[in-house]
């Protein structure tokens, strides 16, 4: 069996990036900008936030899914021979395919907010009452979406390293001998 080093680090490397800055964004940036007194500055400033995060996030979340590509290219012949990988791999799949659609979709509300440039706000998910409609309604979604994004990738993380067990010697002997008897 190859070492899958250089796969697994860029896997793990992407994947912390994306659940960090994402839940740092969700945590600090969108409630520090409504410190200000000045509701247009906050605006401004939670925009110009996510708009630096925006392409980092993009460089982690292809280094994950190269990443990826690489950790199953290289698990392949587990996939098919011990009991248990498949369904690991079917799960890692359905909650990054998530994970990128709420991602996507959480940016295309992101852009409505930035394409107003100072517009006002009580903090980065939380619309004032000069706050324009359209605005104020991405911000509601945003409020609820700016924490899935972690909870998924950090549900990611959790699966990772239950693949990580998988293959640990004891474990792989037995999801081999399972997946060979038709009664397990």
């Amino acid at each position: 069996m190859a070492l899958n080093v250089p796969s697994r680090a860029i896997h793990d490397v992407g994947l912390a990036a994306w659940f960090g800055g994402t839940l740092a964004n969700a945590v600090a940036l969108n409630r520090a900008a409504g410190e200000t007194s000045n509701f247009s500055s906050a605006g401004r400033v939670v925009n110009a936030g996510w708009d630096a995060w925006t392409p980092v996030n993009a460089v982690a979340i292809g280094a994950h899914l190269l990443g990826s590509v690489g950790q199953l290219r290289g698990n392949k012949d587990r996939l098919f021979a011990q009991k248990g990988v498949g369904t690991m791999a079917i799960t890692k799949t359905a909650l990054t395919v998530a994970a990128l659609g709420i991602t996507g979709y959480s940016r295309l509300l992101g852009q409505k907010i930035s394409d107003h440039a100072s517009v006002p706000v009580a903090s980065g998910t939380e619309p004032t009452e000069q706050t324009p409609p359209e605005v104020a309604s991405a911000q509601k979604q945003l409020k609820i979406l700016q924490w899935a994004i972690p909870a998924i990738t950090g549900a990611l993380i959790v699966v990772s390293a239950y693949a990580g067990e998988q293959q640990r010697p004891g474990a792989f002997k037995t999801g081999v001998l399972d997946r060979l008897n038709p009664l397990s």
